[in-house]
């Protein structure tokens, strides 16, 4: 990855200068007060890099305060080589392989994964098909979920009713997808998601499931296909995108990470669903993907025991 070389990797001055550019392009900002007139960066040969403090509410901070990299001991630009790293890897990276290449604890490697995962989460509703456009529902089903296997008749093969669920939404006009993990496979569980994230005017396709029919009459269109006759595509009626989607999340969820409990499940999704609507294909490059995920550090706080180590 050339644009490793660039000097915020390496550099800890230039590491905070490259995020104190991002997170406060006004100037540096009090977390406390949110005082910007006057704040001076504290001197001096003890002084630590990135250091300021208010002179309205006389508190020291640093840029770090606030974000995902609060109480962190790792330095700056380890910390920027982490994010670049795992919003380049199309099928994500493992904890085991930023620890090695890092030069951090296994340990470290996990939870600084796990902050990251969380910058790249996006709050809030989308509001996809909104100009009328087609807008793919679908979900895939991964692991063991721990709360469904006591239904697990011993000695049969584990079915959908055991695994860990993952309902997707893909935007077929702006190539966006929204991932949530679910519990259970029933309109009461589906229905509410679409009804947030899918505009009325929104035309939808899905596979013939039932629990789509009746919450498919509240947009323009329902399209859906037959799977279990092998059909897969009827003009605009399919769930192809979703399906090409799915495959890279499995890969990478499968090849690279191998195991995933189901408390951690939706920070996974959120990453792969994150590089998906940051991809090459939607404009956006190695070096923007990871700037997009460093402005999502912001209000994100992860502490270790939260991340449910």
């Amino acid at each position: 990855m050339s644009h490793l070389s660039s000097k915020h990797f390496h550099d800890e001055q230039a590491a905070y200068d490259y995020v104190e550019a991002r997170v406060w392009p006004h100037g540096a900002t009090c977390p406390k007060c949110g005082e910007r007139e006057r704040v001076s960066k504290m001197g001096g040969k003890s002084t630590r890099i990135g250091a300021y403090k208010c002179y309205k509410c006389r508190v020291p901070f640093t840029v770090k305060i606030g974000t995902v990299f609060e109480s962190s001991h790792v330095p700056m630009h380890i910390w920027l080589q982490a994010i670049y790293l795992l919003c380049g890897s199309k099928k994500g990276i493992s904890s085991n392989q930023l620890h090695r290449t890092l030069g951090v604890t296994l340990k470290t490697a996990w939870f600084m994964s796990h902050r990251i995962r969380e910058a790249m989460r996006t709050d809030g509703s989308f509001d996809f098909g909104s100009g009328g456009g087609v807008v793919e529902a679908d979900e895939t089903f991964i692991g063991k979920d721990p709360k469904m296997m006591r239904y697990y008749p011993k000695g049969q093969k584990i079915g959908i009713r055991q695994k860990m669920k993952v309902l997707a939404l893909i935007d077929r006009d702006t190539g966006r997808a929204k991932t949530t993990v679910i519990d259970h496979l029933g309109q009461r569980d589906i229905a509410p998601i679409l009804r947030e994230n899918i505009a009325k005017e929104a035309r939808l396709s899905t596979d013939e499931a039932s629990y789509y029919r009746k919450v498919g009459l509240e947009f323009a269109e329902h399209m859906t296909v037959n799977h279990s006759a092998e059909e897969y595509a009827r003009g605009e009626a399919h769930v192809n995108s979703l399906e090409g989607f799915f495959s890279i999340f499995k890969r990478g969820m499968k090849g690279v990470y191998q195991h995933c409990g189901k408390k951690h499940l939706h920070r996974y999704a959120a990453e792969f669903e994150f590089r998906y609507n940051n991809r090459i294909a939607n404009g956006v490059d190695d070096r923007e993907r990871a700037d997009r995920a460093l402005m999502g550090i912001i209000g994100k706080r992860l502490t270790y025991e939260t991340a449910g180590a």
